[in-house]
């Protein structure tokens, strides 16, 4: 098929490499002049396992261009949502490129919304934006359950699929696109499965605040909160997936998500209390790590190494990251921040410009007077502390695996 990604970045680029993988034709269409210009030259703008080689092996099948200009029928829109002030969703690019795509589709065309937008948005915002410009088209919802790290098996190999659809025409386009992935293919309404996405990621948010909820606890009676979680996951109704007790979640979806819900909950006059206490658990938990910090010392003037700044290993992104509020915390008590990460330096340095970012492990820990683990990098599993000061570590990640000669604490173990 031919198809046009309106948006180039974490979900349209993994959509478009993917697609094209599959044997389809895709057009990339993104408002970033830079970003387009490095996929024409096979270049991922983003770093994500596997999806350079994807795309250095698929440019006969991939194009990219910044201005709206397409001959496709079936179009995703794949941009960003940012959050309002009030946690709500920032629907401008949505608008932005309905607006556009409006202007350029054909007559009995496909619009597949793949942007993450609150219930009844498809149909009630972006088909009359649509529509103004084209009266026959199909319009549907197609949320992405992809996880930063693993995108492209996630998108090759998914649980499910969740089609959300008004018609037989776009249920159809959209079983054929879908054929060649073999997984549950679940149909529903556009607003039904825009739902589907809010209440997958809300689930999977609870689980951590409620493992670092007990994680607290256990830390004060001194238990093993990963032995704990060991026995409550042997419950084949719990599963241990999302039960790992530590600083928090963060990322572009599960935060952003979870205020939406509650905006948009609290908009409609129904007050989303569970959904409330996730996020306040998460907003604390890093912040766990400096206090456990302070306990051992005065942290004013003090030289502290964070390892790890992406939210995640396995990603550049820094969106939400946990490290954020821990440095955040660290420079408003006058401490000296000296950072490492072996992706995400330069995406940090647009929040940070002022900080040491060093370029090994080895460089952050010299001369340190305690180090904060923030990333569950592989590479941190085994670390020489020989170089610092004082060898005092505390972990937000559980990743290390050798803590001989050193003064260890865990945030929630």
């Amino acid at each position: 098929m031919d198809l046009c990604i309106v948006g180039g970045g974490y979900v349209g680029l993994t959509t478009a490499v993917c697609f094209a993988e599959l044997g389809n034709r895709v057009r990339i269409i993104d408002v970033d002049e830079e970003k387009v210009e490095k996929i024409k030259k096979g270049i991922a703008p983003i770093y994500e396992e596997g999806l350079q080689e994807m795309m250095e092996r698929n440019m006969q099948r991939i194009t990219a261009q910044s201005h709206f200009d397409f001959d496709e029928s079936i179009v995703f829109i794949c941009v960003g949502t940012p959050s309002m002030p009030d946690g709500s969703m920032d629907l401008r690019y949505v608008k932005e490129a309905a607006e556009s795509i409006g202007k350029n589709l054909r007559e009995g065309g496909l619009i597949v919304m793949k942007s993450t937008v609150f219930p009844g948005t498809t149909e009630n915002i972006i088909k009359p934006i649509i529509k103004k410009h084209v009266s026959n088209f199909s319009i549907a919802m197609n949320p992405e359950f992809l996880r930063e790290g693993k995108a492209i098996h996630d998108f090759m190999h998914p649980d499910r699929i969740v089609i959300g659809v008004e018609d037989e025409r776009g249920e159809k386009t959209l079983r054929k696109l879908y054929e060649p992935i073999e997984a549950p293919l679940l149909v529903t309404t556009p607003s039904e499965a825009e739902m589907i996405k809010y209440a997958s990621n809300a689930f999977l948010a609870t689980k951590i605040s409620f493992a670092n909820e007990i994680g607290n606890m256990c830390k004060m009676l001194g238990m093993d909160v990963y032995k704990v979680m060991e026995g409550v996951a042997m419950d084949h109704r719990i599963s241990p997936h999302f039960l790992n007790a530590g600083i928090g979640f963060g990322g572009s979806c599960f935060p952003k998500d979870l205020r939406a819900l509650y905006a948009g909950g609290k908009k409609m006059g129904y007050e989303m209390e569970m959904i409330r206490a996730v996020l306040d658990v998460n907003e604390r938990q890093p912040l766990r790590a400096v206090e456990i910090l302070e306990k051992h010392m005065e942290v004013k003037g003090k030289t502290i190494a964070v390892l790890g700044l992406a939210f995640k290993a396995e990603t550049d992104d820094v969106r939400e990251s946990r490290s954020i509020p821990i440095i955040e915390a660290l420079r408003k008590k006058g401490a000296i921040v000296r950072a490492y990460d072996p992706m995400a330096m330069d995406n940090m340095k647009k929040i940070f410009p002022d900080i040491h970012y060093c370029g090994s492990v080895e460089e952050a820990l010299k001369e340190a007077d305690a180090c904060i683990i923030a990333t569950d990098w592989k590479e941190f599993e085994n670390i020489d502390f020989s170089g610092m000061r004082n060898k005092l570590v505390i972990e937000g990640r559980r990743v290390l695996k050798n803590k001989d000669g050193i003064t260890y604490e865990g945030v929630c173990w």
